[in-house]
């Protein structure tokens, strides 16, 4: 199953989620992205089949080892686009805005390129 950019934000949501305090619900996904929480379910479901993330018993996401490579390749790039944006001299808010839409779609090597530039810097 090949992942859209929703599937990828919702990945990287739960990774963020997670980081910051373990436990993960679809609730705290709905209330993080400002989604319904019945958008939110449905995503969960399409996620769950695609082996991408697994929910237990008491409704909590936890990432597959595939679901983790996903959500940290979405992170890393959101991370150093938006250090690289601001670099440039955008401020903090539009970088990771416009990191957010990049992320998704730059190729691995022009990502790769920022991403050595911003070691050198």
């Amino acid at each position: 199953m090949r992942l859209l950019e929703s599937g990828e934000m919702y990945l990287e949501t739960i990774l963020i989620l997670s980081l910051k305090g373990g436990h993960v619900r679809s609730l705290d996904v709905a209330e993080y992205m400002g989604f319904s929480k019945p958008s939110v379910s449905r995503a969960v479901g399409l996620l769950k089949t695609g082996g991408y993330i697994t929910v237990d018993d008491d409704g909590y996401l936890t990432l597959t080892e595939t679901g983790h490579e996903v959500a940290g390749k979405i992170y890393e790039r959101h991370t150093v686009l938006t250090e690289f944006l601001s670099s440039l001299g955008v401020n903090a808010e539009t970088a990771a805005e416009d990191a957010c839409k990049i992320e998704h779609d730059i190729s691995d090597e022009s990502f790769l390129a920022i991403k050595q530039l911003m070691k050198k810097l």
